[in-house]
């Protein structure tokens, strides 16, 4: 069963499979096709994602276990739905003593079967980074103990972690919390403990991005991914699940190499006669960098939809904004207006402070390459060095996919810019080098093969995560330019996309990938998709914008202006997008949970940024003016007059930002793919970055507004999402399979409309889509210009001409049905 359109719920522990199915009929009336799961296999207890995945091979039991799901699923083929689940094949979840498999390797070894499941180097003691201080200090205050649990003796550190001791060292051991003893006792152990600060310079094994209770897994051993896969297996063979959704990709060894295993696999499944037919529906989470395709010959069905998210943002901003908001930017903040010198510091610093252990590591494979072969001869360890490091900053995607031996065409395109980029920063002399290293990337290199595989496997594994670290978790959290161009996916250096590149984009997603799915908002994002078009509309009045900065500054610098200006500068743009609809600017209560949120927000900005605080050493006197200056400015009591100015600008901008949201909508239930709807965003999505972004959901609001019992801010796009998909649930064929087909503008607001045709089995479908309406829409409460500015706007359609007027007289998107 093909999906038409999916409807993300986040599980964990209080929102169960009981809690899905009771909602199976709102899906169903909505006109969903398919639930799609965040990961459904046991995490650590308490998990409130999923994506720590402990147990593989059995259903998650504070999800209410197989069971439970099976009831689930039940429900949802009762109503003619299916599910697709997330799956975590790049690392599993090794916190908290939970892990089975890990544990096993903590007491034996090398020797334990599962040794080779985890990406270590065996070259030394596997290092535990758990400790609060140095491990002499951690013995001397007797936080280390011998304790029995379960009748199982176990070495603890401050009575919470526990790790598993030798067989051969348990025989005639008894509970104690003698230092000498412990000592002794850890020096003959597998692991080695250690302060959790030295986990970016000595893990010895592959982790998760910097996150060191995830460990890395081996999925291109085929065993490691017999025993991972098994579930998923069975459950698309008795025909409980149409499909998969993996996550993070681009942290395997050989991502193309494991969806083509993954594709083979589930098509050789046979599936019961009562199950829906497949193919298995199939997408990746993968971040493409700009102008980066996704390789066709991978055998998915695109993408879980970070790129569209980012070609329908970048469609709504506007391009005129990018100079003078980058201006203002610079001269509020002090830094760069533009993106690259931010994204460049941010490559180095984490490189720097949290990827040496893996740089080193992966430095060494290319040491020992260049040993294997004439042509590194006189080739330092430094030079080498210098190459891996300085094309890890300019790297322009995520990663490459060769393999040492052979690497795929489409990787030429982004070594050559990686050579362009990386120009500037080659020491004198030392090109040879650099070429050698691209060289062996290219798959043409000299020297082992083998030793060629693991190098390029090293460094492919790191751009990884330095790219998602640096550029996602680290600059976007430095440069404020305008908060709506930098989330997940994006790339913050261009304002916007025009409307002939979004429909050069569609046309190859028609093309091919028609069935990618088409998100807009996800368990990631960083800010909910109706605070970036509310954002967005700040790049058609960068004036007016910059007008109510300087008054909402002054108030500013009357509490404390000593805070930093870019930090206080992305402070309000937070408090412009993601003001909750309907809040009072008297509302006491309303602001002081507003603020609560914004707080939660600004903590993780702060942090993120590692600027003025940071995970790992918090400035908590900083933050908590940061959090002082935003419970003054949200307070009525003490600035009235920046709270009535802020809703004033908010009231004043508030249909341009309506005409956002609902032709966000439109498109992504009009274009080709397969639309995703992230839980409760189908009424007005004001979250920000996790967890505000995974807050409970009220489905009771959300089922009355439908059945048109209630109203709700958001309700009319509420209203258009599901007429959209009542007619992708009447013309099925026409959505999955119709053509795209860009239609010309003329006239004086031409580049205020974006309009296309989807023609397929004698039946079509017209979307028109107002764009950047701001100036037409002062002084109007609805989000539609009048007639009079459209003029004689039109759009050609063969040798029709279509008053852009008349098509949007009532509202900013028109989909209608013709044949």
């Amino acid at each position: 069963m093909n999906p038409r359109a999916t409807y993300r719920f986040q599980f964990h522990k209080d929102f169960t499979f009981a809690d899905a199915r009771a909602l199976v009929p709102y899906l169903a009336r909505l006109g969903i096709s398919h639930l799609y799961a965040s990961p459904i296999t046991t995490a650590r207890s308490g998990s409130t994602h999923g994506y720590d995945v402990v147990d593989p091979t059995r259903i998650n039991p504070e999800l209410g276990g197989e069971e439970a799901f099976r009831d689930l699923v039940a429900a949802l083929r009762a109503q003619g739905l299916g599910i697709i689940i997330d799956i975590v094949p790049n690392h599993m979840g090794v916190a908290g003593g939970e892990n089975a498999w890990w544990n096993d390797v903590l007491e034996k070894g090398e020797a334990s079967d599962y040794a080779r499941f985890f990406d270590i180097d065996w070259r030394e003691k596997l290092v535990l980074p758990v400790l609060g201080e140095p491990l002499p200090a951690v013995l001397a205050s007797g936080a280390l103990k011998v304790e029995e649990q379960d009748g199982t003796l176990f070495l603890t550190a401050y009575g919470e972690h526990r790790f598993p001791i030798r067989a051969e060292d348990r025989a005639g051991l008894q509970p104690t919390d003698d230092r000498e003893a412990i000592g002794d006792l850890l020096d003959r152990q597998h692991y080695r403990l250690a302060s959790w600060r030295t986990a970016n310079d000595a893990l010895n094994w592959r982790r998760f991005f910097t996150i060191s209770e995830l460990a890395g897994l081996r999925a291109e051993d085929p065993a490691v991914f017999e025993a991972t896969h098994a579930l998923y297996s069975r459950l698309y063979g008795e025909g409980l699940i149409d499909g998969v959704r993996v996550d993070h990709v681009d942290g395997l060894t050989d991502p193309a190499g494991y969806c083509r295993t993954l594709r083979d696999r589930l098509d050789a499944i046979a599936r019961p006669a009562d199950a829906p037919a497949g193919p298995a529906y199939l997408v990746i989470e993968k971040i493409l960098g700009a102008g980066e395709p996704l390789s066709t010959d991978w055998g998915v069905d695109g993408t879980s939809g970070y790129d569209f998210m980012e070609q329908v943002a970048g469609l709504l901003h506007a391009p005129e904004g990018a100079e003078p908001l980058g201006a203002l930017w610079a001269e509020v903040s002090g830094r760069s207006p533009v993106f690259a010198p931010e994204e460049l510091q941010a490559r180095q610093d984490m490189l720097a402070w949290q990827f040496e252990g893996q740089l080193t590591a992966c430095v060494a494979a290319f040491v020992a390459l260049a040993g294997s072969t004439p042509e590194g001869d006189g080739v330092t360890r430094g030079m080498l060095r210098r190459a891996v490091e300085r094309l890890l900053w300019v790297f322009p995607v995520y990663r490459t996919y060769g393999l040492g031996t052979s690497a795929p065409a489409s990787d030429a395109a982004v070594r050559e810019e990686a050579r362009a980029r990386v120009a500037r920063f080659v020491p004198p002399g030392e090109w040879p080098v650099m070429d050698l290293v691209l060289g062996w990337l290219a798959g043409t290199g000299p020297g082992d093969p083998a030793l060629a595989g693991e190098a390029v496997r090293r460094f492919q594994q790191l751009s990884a995560p330095i790219a998602a670290k640096a550029v996602e978790d680290t600059a976007f959290f430095r440069y404020g330019r305008l908060l709506s161009r930098n989330d997940v996916g994006f790339d913050a250096a261009r304002m916007a996309f025009s409307v002939e590149e979004f429909h050069a984009a569609m046309v190859g997603r028609a093309r091919d990938f028609p069935r990618a799915m088409l998100a807009t908002a996800t368990h990631d994002h960083k800010r909910g998709e109706d605070v970036r078009a509310r954002l967005a509309v700040l790049s058609e009045v960068p004036a007016l914008w910059r007008e109510h900065l300087a008054r909402w500054e002054a108030h500013a610098d009357e509490i404390d202006a000593a805070i930093d200006r870019g930090d206080r500068y992305m402070l309000l743009q937070t408090l412009f997008g993601a003001w909750p609809e309907g809040l009072a600017a008297t509302d006491a209560h309303g602001l002081a949970a507003f603020a609560e949120r914004v707080n939660g927000w600004q903590e993780k900005a702060l942090r993120e940024a590692k600027l003025r605080s940071s995970w790992e050493a918090p400035d908590e006197a900083y933050e908590g003016r940061c959090k002082a200056l935003t419970e003054a400015l949200l307070d009525p009591a003490r600035l009235p007059s920046f709270l009535a100015d802020m809703a004033g600008l908010i009231d004043c901008l508030a249909p341009a930002a309506r005409a956002n949201t609902l032709a966000q909508a439109a498109l992504r239930y009009t274009v080709p793919g397969v639309p995703d709807l992230y839980q409760g965003t189908e009424l007005l999505d004001t979250s920000l970055v996790d967890p505000d972004n995974r807050r409970p959901v009220d489905y009771a609001v959300r089922q009355a507004v439908l059945a048109g019992e209630a109203q709700a801010p958001g309700g009319e796009k509420l209203a258009l999402i599901a007429h959209l998909l009542d007619l992708r649930r009447a013309h099925p064929d026409l959505f999955a399979q119709g053509e795209y087909r860009p239609l010309a503008a003329s006239g004086p607001r031409a580049a205020h409309v974006l309009a296309f045709e989807r023609a397929g089995g004698g039946k079509s479908l017209l979307c028109v889509v107002a764009l950047h309406v701001a100036d037409a829409l002062v002084d109007r409460d609805a989000p539609v210009p009048s007639a009079e500015w459209w003029g004689d706007t039109v759009l050609h359609r063969g040798d029709e001409r279509l008053a852009v007027a008349g098509l949007l007289s009532d509202a900013p998107v028109h989909v209608a049905l013709a044949g």
